[in-house]
């Protein structure tokens, strides 16, 4: 089977080349940098990775990410329905629905992003749902959560940098689940997508099975590293004080920055283990983060 991919070069895109490479599919890989050129598909599906990531520093313009991650998506998908390829795998995101999950995190939750990267991604999401899809193609909207694994340079990077250099993590009075997406799932959950064309067209959510928390993660972290845990526990009030102060000064330690690190965000992945017929991916999270933390150490 051949498969289109756009974003190929990206830490997702080179993973999921070499692992469908490995299980005998024929990759085309698009490189979509002049966004003004033509292409055409000569394939049974197309995965549509390319996009602007969210920037967390701040410093993107909005018109960016609509730029990139709706009309270029439109673009994509528009071709697609002209073509012969049978399936489109569209990689929106999470955060597409919401930037905050009290609870768990369904494919159906009524969608609220706070953010530009949030919003151009939904905007994609609406454009292709609003199509009509001939009979014989598929369409899958997938929605993963934070992606890691070898070569990823994102948060957990960071974190494992304060584990690694002995600095204390000092959040660990407060307590959260998070829900995590190691590499090798979700290319396997790719893989079936494409192989298993029982499995029908909608919005699936990826994540790992199990939930963890922050606290959960530096352990994983120090433990994997052979480092002491020196996680303190620092009481609350005093956290958030600091907190408003890194606010008013730019430091570092301030609200943004402890939200991201305590908030809960679960997300179910029952959906496309249903589709598939499993009952449990192949990695648990903590075995993903190890292969991902061992990297840190070994590169």
């Amino acid at each position: 089977m051949k498969v289109t991919i756009t974003g190929a070069s990206g830490f997702v895109g080179k993973n999921l080349s070499i692992y469908l490479l490995n299980n005998g599919f024929e990759i085309n890989s698009i490189s979509l940098r002049n966004l003004n050129q033509t292409f055409c598909f000569n394939s049974h599906a197309v995965i549509h990775l390319a996009g602007k990531a969210h920037d967390t520093k701040n410093t993107s313009e909005t018109s960016e990410y609509f730029k990139i991650n709706t009309d270029l998506t439109k673009k994509i998908f528009d071709i697609f329905l002209e073509s012969e390829c049978r399936d489109f795998i569209y990689f929106s995101s999470v955060k597409a629905i919401a930037d905050n999950v009290p609870e768990i995190l369904f494919e159906d939750n009524q969608s609220n992003p706070k953010t530009p990267y949030g919003q151009s991604k939904l905007k994609a999401e609406e454009y292709i749902l609003s199509k009509e899809i001939l009979k014989g193609k598929r369409v899958f909207i997938i929605r993963p959560c934070m992606i890691h694994g070898p070569g990823n340079k994102g948060n957990l990077n960071l974190l494992y940098n304060v584990v690694n250099k002995r600095i204390p993590y000092p959040l660990k009075a407060f307590l959260n689940e998070r829900s995590f997406l190691g590499i090798d799932n979700l290319n396997f959950m790719i893989k079936e997508i494409l192989q298993n064309k029982d499995i029908p067209s909608g919005i699936y959510n990826f994540a790992d099975d199990e939930f963890l928390s922050t606290n959960d993660l530096v352990q994983i972290i120090s433990s994997t590293s052979n480092k002491k845990n020196l996680s303190i526990s620092i009481p609350k009030p005093f956290i958030n004080g600091i907190a408003r102060f890194g606010d008013l000064v730019r430091f570092p330690l301030n609200s943004e920055t402890i939200q991201k690190l305590t908030e809960n965000y679960r997300v179910s992945n029952q959906k496309i283990k249903s589709a598939i017929g499993i009952d449990k991916l192949p990695y648990t999270a903590q075995q993903g983060l190890e292969k991902t933390i061992k990297s840190f150490i070994n590169k």
